[in-house]
């Protein structure tokens, strides 16, 4: 089977910021973060999962995660799509 990468948006249940990753492992990433094995998302602890998107190419998903940091554009999108989903 193929590898599958993903790119995801994190909130954290502390403050409501967003964190933008990128991943062949989603579950296992998402376990890092909560666990505090990520330096950038540590001191928002518990993170929850909002959106993902799947990619059949690391480069397709990395230049996705890219242009979402990058770009504010491509995440106000996302966030409106999400408006009811994402805690205020």
């Amino acid at each position: 089977y193929a590898i599958m990468y993903y790119v995801y948006l994190l909130q954290s249940m502390k403050n409501q910021s967003l964190y933008i990753g990128c991943t062949s492992d989603l579950n296992r990433r998402i376990q890092e973060h909560n666990k505090g094995e990520s330096f950038h998302t540590k001191k928002y602890l518990p993170w929850k999962l909002v959106y993902f998107e799947g990619y059949g190419d690391k480069s397709d998903a990395y230049n996705r995660e890219q242009a979402l940091k990058l770009h504010a554009q491509g995440l106000r999108r996302i966030k409106e799509r999400l408006r009811n989903s994402l805690q205020a």
